[in-house]
C-alpha cells in the first residue's frame, strides 16, 4: 500500500516540479466555460481536490536527500541568488523538516551534494563488480540507490553509506574552514608522556551531530522500514567514529623528535565503504516486535544467533532476484554486463551472468607503449594496437 502510495505521489511531485512557474491556481483553472458562479465553484472544487492530495502525499513522495547526487551541479556556487538553491524547494529530495534546514543553513546545500556524490562513487565503486551495482531503473533514467523500500540488504548498505558519508562531509568542512558554524575538535584530551595532543583533530561528533539533525527525523519510527533506517544511519555514524585515526608528526632538530604531535582524523570514505561492506555481508535479518498492535523494537528473526548489538546492519526482507530485469522493481539485470572469464568470484562470468553464458567479443584498441624517460624532463611513448578479449553476459 504505503508502495502505491509512494509511486502515485511521486509522478503528481514531477508534474509540479517540471512547471516549476506553474502556480496552484493555473494548473486547475478552468480552460473552457469557466465563467460565471459555475467556474469560480469548480474552481474552489479543484483547488480543494488538490490540497486534500498534496496533504495525502505529505510524507510520501520519494524524498531521498541523497538522490541530488544524480543532478549534474556545480557545487562550487550554491547560495541564496543562485538557481540552484531552488532544489531545497523540491520535496523530490527533501522532507518539508530537510527543506527547512536547507533552506535556513545557505552553506549546508553544498556540503550535502558533495555528500551525496562522495557516497554514490564510493557504493558504486564497492559494488561495481556484483550483480547490484548500487543503480536502479526509473524509466529511461539511471538513479543511484535502490527506490523500493522493501527493506534488504541493499537498502541497508544506502542508508549506512549515505549518514555516514554526510558525517564524515560536514566534518570534513568543518575542518577545512568551509562552514562558518563550526571549526577543529578542541576537546582537551587526556595528556600522555611521549606525545601531546595538537594539530586540528577532526569534529566528528560535530558532523555526526548535525547528520542526524538532518537524516532521521524522515523516518517513520511507528514502522518496521523506519526502525530499521534510524537502526543503520546510527551504526554507520557509530561505525565512523571508531574508525577515527590518530596521526602524529615529530617536531626537533634534524628530526630529532624532540615533540611528538597528534591529532585526530577521518579514516578515507574507501575504507569506510569496504567497512561497511562486510557489515553488508554480515547484516542480520530482523523482525518487528509489536505491543498492543504497536511496532517498538527490531529483534532477530533466527533466535539462535546472538543479539543485533548497535553497530550491526539489519534488514527485514531478503533481496530480489538482479539477475533478470525487473521495471517494477527498478532492476537491470545482469544482461550485456562484462564479466571476467577466469575468475570465480562475483565478478566471474559463471555468478555475475546468472548461470545464462556469456559472448566474447575481440576489439582492437591503441594504447601507450614503449615509453621512456627522456632527461630532462619528459616520456615519451609509441602508440601501439593492442587486442583486447571483452565477455559479456548473454
Amino acid at each position: 500500500m504505503v508502495k502505491h502510495k509512494r509511486s502515485f505521489c511521486f509522478r503528481l511531485s514531477n508534474v509540479l516540479l517540471l512547471r516549476p512557474r506553474t502556480t496552484l491556481l493555473s494548473l486547475v483553472w478552468p480552460r473552457a466555460g469557466g465563467g460565471g458562479r459555475w467556474g469560480g465553484a469548480v474552481q474552489r472544487k479543484s483547488i480543494q481536490l488538490l490540497l486534500l492530495v498534496l496533504a495525502y502525499c505529505n510524507g510520501f513522495t520519494d524524498a531521498s536527500w541523497w538522490r541530488v547526487a544524480d543532478l549534474s551541479l556545480d557545487v562550487k556556487h550554491f547560495h541564496r541568488d543562485n538557481r540552484s538553491f531552488e532544489i531545497c524547494s523540491e520535496n523530490t529530495y527533501f522532507t518539508q523538516h530537510q527543506r527547512e534546514i536547507c533552506y535556513n543553513n545557505p552553506e549546508l546545500l553544498k556540503v550535502i551534494v558533495n555528500a551525496a556524490n562522495i557516497a554514490k562513487y564510493e557504493c558504486q565503486s564497492y559494488f561495481q563488480n556484483s550483480r547490484w551495482n548500487c543503480s536502479v531503473k526509473r524509466g529511461s533514467e539511471i538513479l543511484y540507490g535502490n527506490l523500493d523500500d522493501n527493506g534488504n540488504r541493499e537498502t541497508a548498505y544506502l542508508s549506512a553509506i549515505n549518514a555516514a558519508s554526510l558525517a564524515w562531509t560536514i566534518t570534513r568542512y568543518c575542518t577545512k574552514g568551509e562552514l562558518t558554524m563550526c571549526t577543529c575538535d578542541h576537546i582537551q584530551r587526556k595528556k600522555h608522556s611521549k606525545w601531546t595532543w595538537g594539530g586540528c583533530s577532526e569534529d566528528v561528533n560535530y558532523g555526526i551531530k548535525q547528520a542526524r539533525q538532518f537524516v532521521d527525523p524522515q523516518e517513520d519510527r511507528s514502522t518496521s522500514f523506519g526502525l530499521m533506517n534510524l537502526h543503520n544511519n546510527e551504526a554507520a555514524r557509530r561505525t565512523l567514529r571508531a574508525k577515527m585515526q590518530k596521526v602524529c608528526k615529530c617536531h626537533g632538530m634534524s628530526g630529532s623528535c624532540t615533540t611528538r604531535v597528534c591529532w585526530r582524523r577521518l579514516p578515507p570514505m574507501k575504507q569506510m565503504a569496504d567497512t561497511f561492506g562486510s557489515m553488508f555481508d554480515a547484516a542480520a535479518l530482523v523482525k518487528p516486535v509489536e505491543n498492543k498492535g504497536v511496532i517498538k523494537k527490531l529483534k532477530r528473526k533466527d533466535s539462535q544467533y546472538k543479539k543485533v548489538n548497535k553497530s550491526d546492519l539489519v534488514y527485514i526482507a531478503e533481496s530480489p532476484d538482479y539477475c533478470e530485469e525487473n521495471d517494477s522493481l527498478g532492476i537491470f539485470g545482469t544482461r550485456g554486463r562484462f564479466c571476467n572469464r577466469t575468475s570465480y568470484g562475483i565478478e566471474g562470468c559463471r555468478l555475475l551472468c546468472c548461470g545464462r553464458g556469456y559472448q566474447t567479443r575481440i576489439r582492437n584498441v591503441e594504447e601507450k607503449c614503449n615509453c621512456k624517460f627522456v632527461w630532462c624532463c619528459s616520456v615519451k611513448c609509441d602508440t601501439c594496437s593492442v587486442r583486447k578479449d571483452e565477455y559479456i553476459c548473454n
